[in-house]
């Protein structure tokens, strides 16, 4: 839905309609009397057309899967949307263990309320980051915000979907992060020599996207510590609640059954750390 996109996707569709528009009245007033001129006038406005099919186009690609329609929520948990997060945490306020998401690209990011409310639900705050265009990589410093805005929370984990699970792993290098929790993901460089670090990466046999192939390559770039949680029969899509995704594989389980394995894992993995 366009409702649900980060302000800065509704920022790009205006600048396609006013470079559109801008196109349209400068082409239309000008008049070229020689033919030079003439040449140069149609190659601007073959750039300009071209400019516009280009960000129209990255318009559309931009635009984020929506989330499906959310479930009843989860009894004792609430749900906090402030400046550029959506917040999950203990009603009764008593927690001390922490988790900031990073949504994989293109994701609305209510697609995950669903899964890390369950999380959530154990004890813990849980702060969805909101992507400006619903890449990950344009917030790769938001943790360092969420940790300094919940003093109450002692330990602290980063995590992520796909390529938010990239963005989270180089979070990961900071000193202040316990733990790190890879959904359908692999690390941007080497945290093998990371101390102290508690990695869990959680991963289905049938992604399409993030292939069982990428998460074995990954072993060799995470502690030796790691925990490679695999859940059989999985894909890509299972690890939110946004429907099917263009390239990945065909689950041989329910989205239900994956996303409880998602779950247990994930509330494993927080358990190691606090």
């Amino acid at each position: 839905m366009l409702s649900a996109a980060h302000p800065a996707h509704l920022a790009l569709i205006a600048v396609v309609i006013v470079i559109g528009m801008l196109h349209l009245i400068v082409s239309g007033s000008r008049r070229p009397r020689d033919r030079p001129t003439r040449i140069g006038a149609h190659l601007a406005r073959l750039l300009g057309v071209l400019l516009s099919i280009a960000l129209l186009a990255a318009t559309i690609w931009l635009r984020p899967f929506p989330a499906d329609p959310a479930p009843a929520p989860v009894a004792g948990v609430a749900v906090d949307e402030g400046d550029g997060t959506i917040t999950l945490a203990p009603a009764d306020g008593s927690t001390t263990t922490g988790l900031v998401f990073w949504p994989g690209a293109r994701v609305d990011l209510s697609a995950y309320i669903p899964l890390l409310e369950r999380v959530a639900a154990e004890g813990r705050t849980v702060v969805i980051v909101e992507e400006p265009l619903q890449l990950p990589m344009l917030a790769p410093e938001a943790h360092r915000r969420i940790m300094a805005d919940h003093p109450e929370v002692t330990s602290w984990a980063v995590g992520g979907h796909s390529l938010g699970g990239v963005v989270a792993s180089a979070a990961a290098e900071d000193a202040d992060v316990d733990a790190l929790v890879l959904w359908a993901s692999y690390p941007a460089g080497s945290l093998a020599d990371r101390d102290g670090l508690s990695v869990t990466s959680i991963s289905g046999t049938r992604d399409g996207l993030s292939t069982p192939e990428d998460i074995a390559a990954s072993r060799a770039e995470l502690p030796a510590s790691a925990r490679f949680i695999v859940i059989d029969g999985a894909v890509h899509a299972h690890f939110g609640d946004y429907g099917a995704q263009p390239g990945d594989g065909t689950a041989s389980i329910t989205r239900d059954e994956a996303q409880e394995q998602i779950v247990r894992a994930t509330d494993e993995a927080l358990d190691a750390v606090g």
